[in-house]
């Protein structure tokens, strides 16, 4: 099931992608006795009798009645999550671009909420930066609470999974050893364009990955390429901090990036980026410069 958040007649909802149409979670729901959630969270929190009450609409739903995807404008999957947790050089080759050994343990940075942008949305470039870099990632959307969680149930805690551009802005990750600045820009973390649940994606290491930039396919790797696997991520961070419903974590980036090409290729005003995993979809994104 593809879950969304979206806006249309400038309001804001939730809903399920079918067919190229977007069903509204509150017509899915409205055959049955469930109440409609009020946003993402709400639904996960709800727990997995609310996902198969609106699992099995879906699989029923009459689409004529549907809104076309290109009427409406798509946020990220879960627009305001209590973290989003970001690791870096979670790929060896793409560690030893940058010039890094592999790290023996997760390196962990945060991008924030106001960083998050939907699919179809802009990428802007702000005037403090014009050495502003692509990252395809897979990101996972946590859907219970947890804390210190073992690794062989870690999965048991994710909901699903959506694609990321973890954009960056490689002078401001530089200034300092905490990449951090680099990272959190407005715009700078396009999601989407659909939290995927998991009972689509059985195993998250068995998935390909790719960023095409204009036509051309800069990055292409292999989410079993990983240093440190979903699993383990889970359970790491969740010995650290409690992870909450809604929770993002972006589990890092394959070989390929802008700063290691030979010149570097920036991201510039009129550049169109799509992310591609395989199960979730595409996740495309203009660039302009910011005004």
């Amino acid at each position: 099931m593809k879950l969304v958040t979206y806006q249309s007649n400038g309001q804001t909802a939730l809903g399920a992608l079918v067919q190229e149409k977007v069903v509204s979670l509150t017509a899915l729901l409205a055959r049955g006795s469930a109440s409609s959630p009020v946003d993402m969270i709400d639904l996960l929190s709800a727990g997995s009798d609310a996902l198969k009450s609106v699992g099995d609409a879906v699989h029923t739903v009459d689409t004529e009645n549907a809104i076309p995807l290109d009427q409406v404008t798509l946020l990220p999957p879960v627009p305001r999550p209590g973290k989003v947790i970001a690791l870096g050089r979670n790929y060896a080759a793409h560690a030893a671009e940058g010039g890094s050994a592999p790290p023996e343990y997760p390196m962990i940075f945060h991008k924030t909420a106001t960083s998050l942008l939907g699919a179809g949305g802009t990428i802007l470039i702000p005037p403090i930066t014009d050495k502003v870099d692509y990252e395809a990632e897979l990101a996972v959307v946590i859907g219970k609470e947890c804390k210190a969680v073992a690794e062989e149930e870690a999965l048991d805690y994710v909901a699903g999974y959506t694609i990321a551009n973890d954009v960056t802005a490689r002078d401001w990750q530089r200034r300092t050893t905490q990449f951090t600045a680099g990272k959190m820009l407005d715009t700078f973390g396009p999601l989407g364009p659909a939290l995927v649940t998991k009972d689509e994606v059985p195993d998250p290491g068995k998935l390909w990955i790719r960023t095409i930039l204009n036509g051309k396919i800069m990055q292409d790797g292999h989410t079993s390429m990983m240093i440190f696997s979903v699993p383990f991520i889970v359970s790491y961070i969740s010995q650290i901090s409690t992870l909450e419903v809604g929770d993002i974590i972006l589990t890092g980036t394959p070989e390929g990036v802008g700063f290691a090409r030979k010149p570097p290729v920036w991201l510039k005003e009129g550049d169109e980026i799509t992310i591609q995993i395989e199960k979730l979809g595409s996740l495309t994104n203009s660039v302009a410069n910011q005004r």
